[in-house]
Protein backbone atom coordinates (compact mmCIF):
# COMPACT_ATOMS: atom_id res chain seq x y z
CA UNK A 1 0.00 0.00 0.00
CA UNK A 2 1.22 3.27 -0.99
CA UNK A 3 1.58 6.42 1.18
CA UNK A 4 -0.78 8.03 -0.67
CA UNK A 5 -3.25 5.14 -0.27
CA UNK A 6 -2.56 5.32 3.21
CA UNK A 7 -3.77 8.65 3.53
CA UNK A 8 -6.87 7.97 1.50
CA UNK A 9 -8.03 5.06 3.78
CA UNK A 10 -7.48 7.54 7.07
CA UNK A 11 -9.19 10.07 5.68
CA UNK A 12 -12.38 8.00 4.63
CA UNK A 13 -11.76 6.38 7.81
CA UNK A 14 -12.38 10.24 9.89
CA UNK A 15 -15.19 11.13 7.43
CA UNK A 16 -16.92 7.57 8.40
CA UNK A 17 -16.09 8.07 11.84
CA UNK A 18 -19.45 7.98 13.80
CA UNK A 19 -20.76 8.20 17.04
CA UNK A 20 -24.21 6.63 18.32
CA UNK A 21 -26.34 8.99 19.82
CA UNK A 22 -29.26 7.73 22.59
CA UNK A 23 -30.33 11.70 23.00
CA UNK A 24 -32.93 11.93 25.96
CA UNK A 25 -35.27 14.51 27.01
CA UNK A 26 -34.68 16.15 30.73
CA UNK A 27 -37.30 14.51 32.99
CA UNK A 28 -37.64 18.04 34.70
CA UNK A 29 -38.80 19.17 31.39
CA UNK A 30 -40.96 16.21 30.38
CA UNK A 31 -44.92 16.39 30.94
CA UNK A 32 -44.62 12.54 30.69
CA UNK A 33 -44.44 10.66 34.16
CA UNK A 34 -42.17 8.26 32.75
CA UNK A 35 -40.27 10.33 30.26
CA UNK A 36 -40.20 10.60 26.16
CA UNK A 37 -39.03 8.00 24.22
CA UNK A 38 -35.19 8.37 23.47
CA UNK A 39 -33.94 10.04 20.06
CA UNK A 40 -31.48 7.58 18.33
CA UNK A 41 -28.88 8.00 15.74
CA UNK A 42 -25.58 8.02 14.16
CA UNK A 43 -23.76 10.71 14.22
CA UNK A 44 -20.94 11.60 12.70
CA UNK A 45 -18.00 12.32 14.88
CA UNK A 46 -16.98 15.31 12.65
CA UNK A 47 -20.14 17.36 13.73
CA UNK A 48 -21.66 19.48 15.82
CA UNK A 49 -24.04 18.52 18.58
CA UNK A 50 -26.38 21.91 17.35
CA UNK A 51 -26.87 21.36 13.81
CA UNK A 52 -29.57 18.27 15.32
CA UNK A 53 -31.29 20.71 17.07
CA UNK A 54 -34.47 21.32 14.56
CA UNK A 55 -34.56 17.53 14.41
CA UNK A 56 -34.83 17.30 17.93
CA UNK A 57 -36.85 19.96 18.77
CA UNK A 58 -39.39 18.13 16.47
CA UNK A 59 -39.36 14.89 17.65
CA UNK A 60 -40.01 16.12 22.03
CA UNK A 61 -42.08 18.51 20.98
CA UNK A 62 -45.39 16.86 22.20
CA UNK A 63 -43.65 16.21 24.96
CA UNK A 64 -42.27 19.59 26.67
CA UNK A 65 -43.61 20.83 29.53
CA UNK A 66 -43.25 24.48 27.64
CA UNK A 67 -44.56 24.12 23.79
CA UNK A 68 -42.61 28.17 23.09
CA UNK A 69 -38.94 27.08 23.71
CA UNK A 70 -37.47 26.99 19.96
CA UNK A 71 -35.02 24.91 18.81
CA UNK A 72 -32.31 27.26 19.18
CA UNK A 73 -32.59 27.20 22.96
CA UNK A 74 -31.43 23.87 23.29
CA UNK A 75 -28.29 22.36 24.94
CA UNK A 76 -26.53 18.74 25.90
CA UNK A 77 -25.01 17.55 29.12
CA UNK A 78 -23.46 14.45 29.83
CA UNK A 79 -23.68 13.48 33.67
CA UNK A 80 -24.72 17.02 34.44
CA UNK A 81 -21.91 18.65 33.02
CA UNK A 82 -22.73 21.05 29.61
CA UNK A 83 -21.38 20.09 26.92
CA UNK A 84 -19.73 22.74 24.80
CA UNK A 85 -21.74 23.26 21.68
CA UNK A 86 -18.84 24.37 19.11
CA UNK A 87 -16.81 21.07 20.33
CA UNK A 88 -16.77 18.19 17.60
CA UNK A 89 -18.79 15.43 18.54
CA UNK A 90 -16.21 12.86 18.77
CA UNK A 91 -13.88 15.25 20.20
CA UNK A 92 -16.65 15.57 23.21
CA UNK A 93 -17.05 11.68 22.85
CA UNK A 94 -13.28 11.42 23.06
CA UNK A 95 -13.18 13.79 26.12
CA UNK A 96 -15.94 12.63 28.27
CA UNK A 97 -17.29 9.15 27.70
CA UNK A 98 -14.09 7.73 29.68
CA UNK A 99 -14.10 4.79 26.70
CA UNK A 100 -10.83 3.58 26.19
CA UNK A 101 -9.27 4.25 22.71
CA UNK A 102 -8.72 2.29 20.06
CA UNK A 103 -5.09 1.38 19.83
CA UNK A 104 -3.25 -1.40 17.83
CA UNK A 105 -1.86 -4.36 18.38
CA UNK A 106 1.77 -5.34 16.38
CA UNK A 107 1.11 -8.92 17.99
CA UNK A 108 -2.65 -9.56 16.27
CA UNK A 109 -3.16 -7.05 13.24
CA UNK A 110 -1.59 -5.89 10.28
CA UNK A 111 0.20 -2.61 10.26
CA UNK A 112 -2.10 -1.01 8.46
CA UNK A 113 -5.36 -2.82 8.54
CA UNK A 114 -7.86 -0.42 11.12
CA UNK A 115 -7.86 0.03 14.92
CA UNK A 116 -9.59 -1.65 17.28
CA UNK A 117 -11.99 0.08 19.61
CA UNK A 118 -11.99 -1.58 23.09
CA UNK A 119 -15.67 -2.35 24.87
CA UNK A 120 -17.03 0.80 25.79
CA UNK A 121 -20.75 2.04 27.26
CA UNK A 122 -22.70 2.65 23.48
CA UNK A 123 -24.70 4.12 22.35
CA UNK A 124 -23.60 7.37 24.39
CA UNK A 125 -26.33 8.89 26.32
CA UNK A 126 -27.06 12.39 26.64
CA UNK A 127 -29.62 14.78 28.16
CA UNK A 128 -31.48 17.26 26.07
CA UNK A 129 -32.20 20.24 27.75
CA UNK A 130 -33.75 23.87 26.56
CA UNK A 131 -34.81 25.30 29.87
CA UNK A 132 -31.96 26.90 32.58
CA UNK A 133 -29.32 27.64 30.17
CA UNK A 134 -25.60 27.69 31.87
CA UNK A 135 -25.07 30.72 30.97
CA UNK A 136 -21.53 30.88 33.17
CA UNK A 137 -20.08 27.92 30.80
CA UNK A 138 -21.57 28.26 27.52
CA UNK A 139 -22.29 31.23 24.86
CA UNK A 140 -26.19 30.91 23.77
CA UNK A 141 -26.49 30.81 20.24
CA UNK A 142 -29.39 32.71 17.91
CA UNK A 143 -31.95 31.52 16.05
CA UNK A 144 -30.08 31.95 12.91
CA UNK A 145 -27.54 30.14 13.37
CA UNK A 146 -25.59 32.95 13.05
CA UNK A 147 -23.32 32.44 16.35
CA UNK A 148 -22.94 28.85 15.61
CA UNK A 149 -21.05 29.79 12.02
CA UNK A 150 -18.99 32.70 13.43
CA UNK A 151 -17.40 30.27 16.01
CA UNK A 152 -16.78 27.53 13.40
CA UNK A 153 -15.42 30.51 10.88
CA UNK A 154 -13.53 31.92 13.60
CA UNK A 155 -12.00 29.05 14.54
CA UNK A 156 -10.63 28.16 10.61
CA UNK A 157 -9.50 31.62 10.71
CA UNK A 158 -6.99 30.85 14.08
CA UNK A 159 -5.90 27.65 12.15
CA UNK A 160 -5.29 29.69 8.96
CA UNK A 161 -3.15 32.06 10.61
CA UNK A 162 -1.49 29.76 12.94
CA UNK A 163 -0.66 27.67 9.50
CA UNK A 164 0.81 30.53 7.28
CA UNK A 165 1.48 33.68 9.05
CA UNK A 166 -1.71 35.43 8.10
CA UNK A 167 -5.46 34.50 7.62
CA UNK A 168 -5.79 35.68 3.93
CA UNK A 169 -6.31 32.44 3.04
CA UNK A 170 -9.93 32.50 4.39
CA UNK A 171 -10.57 36.05 3.86
CA UNK A 172 -9.99 35.79 0.34
CA UNK A 173 -12.22 32.93 -0.30
CA UNK A 174 -15.24 34.08 -2.43
CA UNK A 175 -18.82 34.25 -0.98
CA UNK A 176 -19.81 30.96 -2.96
CA UNK A 177 -16.63 29.11 -1.53
CA UNK A 178 -17.18 30.46 1.90
CA UNK A 179 -21.29 29.47 1.63
CA UNK A 180 -20.37 25.85 0.16
CA UNK A 181 -17.71 25.19 3.04
CA UNK A 182 -20.26 25.82 5.79
CA UNK A 183 -22.90 24.38 4.20
CA UNK A 184 -20.59 21.28 3.61
CA UNK A 185 -19.71 21.20 6.82
CA UNK A 186 -23.79 21.22 8.28
CA UNK A 187 -24.19 18.36 5.63
CA UNK A 188 -21.49 16.15 6.04
CA UNK A 189 -20.68 16.69 2.46
CA UNK A 190 -17.09 15.92 2.22
CA UNK A 191 -17.28 16.27 -1.92
CA UNK A 192 -18.36 19.75 -1.30
CA UNK A 193 -15.92 20.33 1.46
CA UNK A 194 -12.39 19.03 0.33
CA UNK A 195 -11.80 21.19 -2.64
CA UNK A 196 -12.38 24.53 -0.26
CA UNK A 197 -10.59 22.77 2.57
CA UNK A 198 -7.55 22.03 -0.08
CA UNK A 199 -7.64 25.89 -0.97
CA UNK A 200 -6.92 26.77 2.62
CA UNK A 201 -4.12 24.28 3.34
CA UNK A 202 -2.32 25.01 0.42
CA UNK A 203 -3.25 28.85 -0.45
CA UNK A 204 0.19 29.98 0.21
CA UNK A 205 2.30 27.81 -1.74
CA UNK A 206 4.76 27.89 0.92
CA UNK A 207 6.23 25.30 4.16
CA UNK A 208 3.76 26.00 7.20
CA UNK A 209 4.74 27.90 10.00
CA UNK A 210 2.89 26.46 12.88
CA UNK A 211 0.72 23.20 13.24
CA UNK A 212 -2.98 24.54 14.95
CA UNK A 213 -2.76 21.65 17.76
CA UNK A 214 -4.79 21.79 21.06
CA UNK A 215 -4.13 19.20 23.76
CA UNK A 216 -6.74 18.88 26.17
CA UNK A 217 -5.94 16.95 29.55
CA UNK A 218 -8.05 16.54 32.54
CA UNK A 219 -7.55 18.96 35.44
CA UNK A 220 -8.34 19.17 39.46
CA UNK A 221 -10.69 22.27 39.64
CA UNK A 222 -9.89 24.99 40.33
CA UNK A 223 -11.05 29.01 41.65
CA UNK A 224 -10.69 30.30 38.40
CA UNK A 225 -11.91 27.17 36.10
CA UNK A 226 -15.58 25.66 36.31
CA UNK A 227 -15.96 22.67 38.99
CA UNK A 228 -17.38 20.34 35.75
CA UNK A 229 -16.02 19.12 33.14
CA UNK A 230 -12.12 19.65 35.02
CA UNK A 231 -10.23 19.82 31.62
CA UNK A 232 -7.22 21.99 30.76
CA UNK A 233 -6.90 23.10 27.28
CA UNK A 234 -2.61 23.52 26.31
CA UNK A 235 -1.96 25.34 23.09
CA UNK A 236 1.62 26.84 22.17
CA UNK A 237 3.55 27.48 18.90
CA UNK A 238 4.27 24.51 17.17
CA UNK A 239 6.50 24.17 14.42
CA UNK A 240 6.62 21.72 12.06
CA UNK A 241 10.33 21.23 12.29
CA UNK A 242 12.46 20.60 15.67
CA UNK A 243 13.09 23.86 17.48
CA UNK A 244 16.84 24.48 15.43
CA UNK A 245 16.75 21.65 13.55
CA UNK A 246 15.94 19.93 10.53
CA UNK A 247 14.00 16.72 12.37
CA UNK A 248 10.52 16.40 11.73
CA UNK A 249 8.09 17.48 14.50
CA UNK A 250 6.40 14.84 15.87
CA UNK A 251 3.45 14.32 18.33
CA UNK A 252 6.05 12.72 20.65
CA UNK A 253 8.63 15.62 20.20
CA UNK A 254 5.56 18.36 20.72
CA UNK A 255 4.00 16.62 24.02
CA UNK A 256 7.45 16.53 25.13
CA UNK A 257 8.00 20.12 24.67
CA UNK A 258 4.17 21.36 25.77
CA UNK A 259 4.38 18.53 28.77
CA UNK A 260 7.68 17.42 29.70
CA UNK A 261 6.45 16.45 33.24
CA UNK A 262 3.57 13.94 31.53
CA UNK A 263 5.72 13.10 28.43
CA UNK A 264 9.41 12.74 29.51
CA UNK A 265 9.98 10.64 26.53
CA UNK A 266 9.82 11.73 23.00
CA UNK A 267 9.06 8.10 21.95
CA UNK A 268 7.08 6.06 24.78
CA UNK A 269 4.42 7.06 26.44
CA UNK A 270 4.81 6.52 29.79
CA UNK A 271 2.02 8.38 31.72
CA UNK A 272 -0.31 9.26 28.96
CA UNK A 273 -1.30 8.47 25.65
CA UNK A 274 -2.34 10.84 23.08
CA UNK A 275 -5.98 10.57 21.14
CA UNK A 276 -7.22 11.73 18.02
CA UNK A 277 -10.64 10.75 16.40
CA UNK A 278 -10.80 7.55 18.80
CA UNK A 279 -7.66 6.57 18.47
CA UNK A 280 -4.27 6.54 19.94
CA UNK A 281 -2.12 8.38 18.16
CA UNK A 282 1.41 6.95 17.82
CA UNK A 283 4.48 8.87 19.27
CA UNK A 284 6.71 8.78 15.80
CA UNK A 285 3.44 10.68 14.05
CA UNK A 286 4.73 13.46 11.77
CA UNK A 287 2.38 16.62 13.16
CA UNK A 288 2.40 17.90 9.32
CA UNK A 289 1.48 14.90 8.07
CA UNK A 290 -1.72 14.57 10.99
CA UNK A 291 -2.56 17.95 9.91
CA UNK A 292 -2.86 17.34 6.26
CA UNK A 293 -4.96 13.80 6.81
CA UNK A 294 -6.75 14.67 10.26
CA UNK A 295 -7.35 17.86 11.26
CA UNK A 296 -11.17 18.29 11.86
CA UNK A 297 -12.93 20.25 9.83
CA UNK A 298 -12.01 23.59 11.16
CA UNK A 299 -8.08 22.74 10.44
CA UNK A 300 -7.11 22.01 13.59
CA UNK A 301 -5.46 19.16 15.50
CA UNK A 302 -7.67 18.13 18.82
CA UNK A 303 -5.46 15.57 21.10
CA UNK A 304 -6.93 14.47 24.10
CA UNK A 305 -4.70 12.70 26.30
CA UNK A 306 -5.40 9.24 28.75
CA UNK A 307 -3.94 8.56 31.50
CA UNK A 308 -1.98 5.31 31.74
CA UNK A 309 -3.10 3.07 35.09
Amino acid sequence: MTAHQQNITLQDAIWDGSVPLDIRLSPSECRVYDQADPYLIQYPRLSYLPLLLPRLHAFFSSFLIDPNVRSHEGWFSYENVPLKWHYPVGLLYDLFSGASPAQASNSDRDEHSPPRRQPSSLPWQLTLHFTDWPGDQLVQPDAEGKVLHDAFINSVKEADFLRNGTAKGIMSLSKDDSTQLWTAVQEHKRSDFDPIFQKLLYAQGAPLRHIPLKVYLPSSPSASEPSTGHLRIVQSLVTPFVQGTKEQQTIGTALHTLLPTLFPSRRTPILAKPVLHGAVVPMSAQVEGLLREAAYLDGWLYVGLVMIG
